[in-house]
Order: C-alpha cells, then structure tokens, then sequence
C-alpha cells in the first residue's frame, strides 16, 4: 500500500465549524492541551449532522477541513474499505483522533524516533514495541509529538468516519516504509508540497 498525502481540503474548500454540541475547554496561549483536541475530535465524531456533510468516495478518501480549537487544524476524514495511510508521524505536533462511523485500526509504535533524520535512513526497530489499536464509535484517542502510526480501515464493505486534530498545525509529516523490523524514512513533505 502506498502512502497517501495528508488530507488537505481542495481550494475554495469550505471550513466547518466547530461541533455545536458541548462546550470549548480553555485552552493556554501555546494552545489546546491533549486533553482538549481530545473533547473536540469526541464532540465532533458524535456530530451526526457534521458528520453527514461528509462525501463518500467508494475509492478514495474524503475529508473536510474543520475549525479546530485555540488554532489547531482538524479534519474530518472518510475511508474506503482497504485503505490507508500508510506509516508517518506528525512532524512534532501532536494530537488526537475519533472514529465517527465504522471501524479503524491503529498501527503504532511505542518507541521515541529520532524527530530528524535524511531521507533513506533506516532504523531497525527493537522487537516488543508494536501496538494496535481497533477504534470503532465512540472511541478516541490521543498522541505526543513523537507519535508515528498508520491507519487503516480494514473492512471489507464499509466506510470509516473519522476525526482528527493537530496542534500546532502541521509543520511536516515524515512517511516511512516498513519491512519487519526495519523502518525506513521515506519522504519529508510540507504543507506547500500538499498544495
């Protein structure tokens, strides 16, 4: 499976606002904490209304850029049976995700990376570490800055809905490819190269 590039809406996309359920936690100057992109993506996933404004594609994802809180960016993501988004991390931001609708897979690793590194570099990963996650509504999480992950709707059938959010908005995001202990860092993009 290839990796796919970071949702990012289509130009003259609109921005949703925020889920009107619940009420925004404070957040601090440097930003919404965890905890905070957390209560969003929740509220947001359990928006049934919002969640319907979402298109479905039969063969490839679908998102819509939401007006994530204290700055943050968020989305709310649609997924074909099959797919995926390959391995990455979040170029230092962290963040957290919900599923809305159906069922995704979380592949991560609880191990601290290197936040730098060159294109083809490649880590051979200590044995013990994988983790995996089945997240089906309403469940939620949330991740450091140092998370890297793939995930993946691994339905035969059925659509997934999720939401995710990011803070501070993504810098960059590092792709890698993975073959048994050995992760390899692919591809360093940036917000200009999705664009």
């Amino acid at each position: 499976m290839s990796p796919l590039p970071p949702p990012i809406a289509p130009a003259g996309a609109p921005v949703l606002p925020s889920p009107t359920s619940g009420t925004p936690a404070a957040h601090t100057a440097e930003g919404p904490g965890q905890a905070e992109l957390l209560a969003f993506v929740r509220r947001a996933a359990a928006d049934t209304a919002l969640v319907a404004t979402l298109p479905l594609d039969p063969e490839g994802r679908t998102w819509l850029r939401l007006d994530g809180p204290g700055g943050s960016e968020a989305w709310l993501i649609g997924w074909p049976p099959g797919t995926g988004t390959g391995w990455h991390d979040h170029g230092g931001s962290y963040g957290a995700f919900a599923t809305a609708a159906g069922s995704l897979r979380e592949d991560s690793l609880a191990h601290r990376l290197p936040t730098e590194g060159r294109t083809g570099t490649t880590l051979e990963l200590p044995e013990g570490i994988d983790r995996t996650r089945e997240l089906s509504p309403p469940q939620g999480r949330a991740f450091g800055p140092h998370h890297l992950h793939q995930v993946l709707n691994t339905a035969d059938h059925a659509h997934a809905v999720s939401v995710h959010a990011y803070y501070p908005p993504l810098p960059l995001m590092r792709r890698y490819s993975r073959s048994g202990q050995a992760l390899r860092l692919e591809q360093i993009e940036r917000p200009e190269d999705w664009q």
